[in-house]
């Protein structure tokens, strides 16, 4: 009840206000940060090579709870299909097309991504 001690309303884990800006910068932050990890987990000698795919998905969770959208200079390096970071020459393949005026990334599962520059 919202009347005992302990208890206030419309106060969710940690004390913080749900929804306040103070949530919604640090889901920004580990937002940023799991993309992050996710470009540096395709190292092959990381021990964390295959964690890449996953740390995308938690912050595409962390993007919907929250109601903070991923931005768009992170959204494109992300495949849409298999939710892996597209790292060019490790996996993914860049190619300039100029009379589209576009970039194309394509990645290892088949799916294309283009980015338009004009």
């Amino acid at each position: 009840m919202p009347g005992q001690e302990g208890e206030r309303e419309g106060v969710g884990e940690g004390g913080l206000l749900k929804g306040s800006r103070v949530q919604k910068e640090m889901a920004d932050y580990r937002i940023s940060r799991l993309l992050s990890l996710a470009k540096e987990s395709l190292n092959k000698n990381s021990p964390m090579s295959g964690m890449g795919k996953r740390y995308v998905r938690i912050a595409e969770e962390i993007s919907s709870h929250y109601k903070v959208g991923i931005p768009k200079t992170l959204k494109v390096q992300v495949c849409r299909k298999c939710h892996s970071p597209l790292v060019p020459g490790v996996n993914a393949v860049v190619r300039a097309v100029s009379s589209g005026g576009y970039v194309a990334y394509k990645c290892e599962c088949g799916a294309e991504r283009h980015i338009f520059y004009k």
